[in-house]
């Protein structure tokens, strides 16, 4: 059996919350790491909210400086609306040191939501 445990680094990028207003993750240094995986958890959406969640990247930490990933960077796609209580992943391949994730408020109260970043392929294993 392969070990998948010693392989893999998790990054909280947004702790699960109810998410009232557009939100931009951490940044997560990728660095030693040779791909990561997004997972997306949603809850109850209120007030028939509409919401977005999109991976960007960028060489350093700055906020300004990351950009929204191109479909190329990017391992599968996320829906065009979140919906509740569902589970998406999305994987990047970019070449960029650091990745996030934004969340978009286009209409509604809150949503509750949580994302997790998993690093993976590390160049010096096993992750402790």
């Amino acid at each position: 059996m392969k070990d998948l445990h010693s392989n893999i680094s998790p990054v909280v990028s947004l702790i699960p919350a109810a998410i009232a207003a557009t939100a931009n993750g951490a940044a997560i240094d990728l660095q030693g790491f040779d791909s990561a995986e997004f997972i997306v958890n949603t809850g109850a959406i209120a007030a028939a909210g509409d919401y977005t969640v999109k991976v960007q990247h960028s060489s350093t930490t700055t906020s300004g400086d990351f950009t929204d990933c191109a479909a190329a960077d990017l391992l599968g796609a996320l829906p065009a609306s979140l919906a509740a209580d569902t589970v998406y992943r999305v994987g990047y391949k970019g070449g960029k040191r650091y990745v996030r994730h934004a969340i978009t408020k286009n209409s509604g109260t809150s949503i509750i939501a949580g994302i997790v970043c998993l690093k993976g392929h590390p160049t010096n294993g096993p992750v402790a």
